[in-house]
């Protein structure tokens, strides 16, 4: 089954296309793994997607396409976090999360027993029932990209976007938020495209690899597909190392040039 479509999708800015006919095709329980150079467009492909900015093309999830939904309609079946999300002053943690429920609440309404019972089932799969009190902002970085993934998982969404999830974070703590994303993916068949700028992540936890530059599609396939030292070396105009991992995943390792001297 298909989770996700897109097809010829373009984004333009004031200051010109971002976004010029992106193709793709996400299975349901897949991973998508974006990836390419800064201004590549990769951000902007997870906004569109989200519905957040104006767009040509089409954006089809669960076979209904993006603009046949309400806004109540696209939170429950997307959810996205942003690179850098907003945080509201003084919000606890367990409030923060509660958010995540209102595509659910009637208008003006409060949480019932069900978005309750949704966030603490959230909150321990995601081990912060310890941290429910705490002021969001006092948390560690790795402790607050859980929080932010909660409110999102609270939602719960179909497809799960993520814009750098691991912006932040120390390889410790961000192989144990993507660890976690996976086995949610996993249990609950959820469908998640990702941002990332680590390239040996991205190929160790994503099931297809999108590669973008200057806005356009230039790779789409397995990760040992896309990460190669020539595809990599042309879009990201770096020298790199591509060797195989103990699993048989891809490590991408930068490789210095030619120096003089002892």
């Amino acid at each position: 089954m298909t989770a996700l479509s897109i097809t010829g999708l373009t984004v333009s800015y004031r200051t010109g296309p971002v976004l010029t006919d992106a193709v793709a095709t996400v299975g349901v329980g897949d991973w998508l793994g974006v990836i390419g150079p800064n201004g590549a467009g990769k951000s902007t492909l997870l906004k569109a997607v989200a519905g957040l900015v104006p767009h040509q093309g089409s954006v089809t999830v669960d076979d209904r396409p993006l603009h046949t939904m309400t806004t109540r309609e696209r939170a429950r079946a997307i959810g996205y976090s942003p690179q850098i999300p907003q945080i509201p002053p003084g919000i606890s943690v367990t409030d923060y999360v509660l958010l995540g429920r209102a595509p659910y609440l009637p208008a003006l309404g409060r949480e019932g027993r069900r978005d309750l019972a949704v966030v603490g089932d959230v909150l321990l799969r995601l081990d912060l029932v310890s941290l429910a009190d705490r002021e969001l902002r006092t948390l560690s970085g790795g402790e607050r990209q859980r929080a932010v993934l909660a409110r999102v998982l609270a939602q719960q969404p179909r497809l799960l976007l993520l814009d750098e999830p691991t912006t932040g974070l120390d390889v410790g703590h961000a192989q144990a938020l993507l660890e976690l994303v996976d086995r949610l993916r996993i249990e609950d068949g959820v469908t998640v495209v990702s941002t990332l700028h680590d390239l040996t992540l991205a190929g160790q936890y994503s099931t297809r690899l999108l590669l973008l530059d200057h806005g356009r599609v230039v790779a789409d396939g397995a990760p040992q597909d896309v990460l190669t030292e020539s595809l990599l070396a042309a879009h990201y105009d770096a020298t790199v190392a591509v060797v195989t991992a103990p699993d048989g995943s891809r490590v991408v390792a930068p490789v210095r040039g030619h120096t003089t001297g002892p």
